[in-house]
């Protein structure tokens, strides 16, 4: 999973590095400018893959809470109701919070 994780932040890098211009221009915003004269999809390329990137970390955490929620269920029956509870708590934060950044993400791309 590190290995995974590792190898799709690369990626993301790299595609960072080869989108970018090298621009002689004065002070920041020209530079944005400049980039984005040159090279428009790629802000928008890479604000896809961030809210996709957000996706996979919500579908990760939601089902390690899963996980979780069935182990303790399994050892201990008669508290599945309060296990149940927190669980659906936790996993609406999580749903909630993925949700808030894959709508950053797709600003980004505007």
């Amino acid at each position: 999973m590190k290995r995974v994780i590792l190898m799709v932040v690369a990626g993301v890098f790299a595609l960072g590095l080869l989108g970018a211009s090298p621009a002689q221009a004065q002070s920041i915003d020209d530079q944005v400018k400049v980039a984005r004269a040159t090279n428009p999809s790629n802000s928008k390329g890479l604000a896809a893959i961030g809210a996709g990137l957000a996706v996979i970390g919500g579908g990760i955490g939601i089902g390690l809470i899963g996980r979780g929620a069935v182990e303790s269920i399994a050892r201990q029956p008669e508290a599945s109701g309060p296990i149940a509870t927190n669980m659906i708590l936790t996993a609406a934060l999580v749903e909630g919070a993925t949700l808030f950044a894959v709508v950053v993400g797709l600003l980004a791309a505007l």
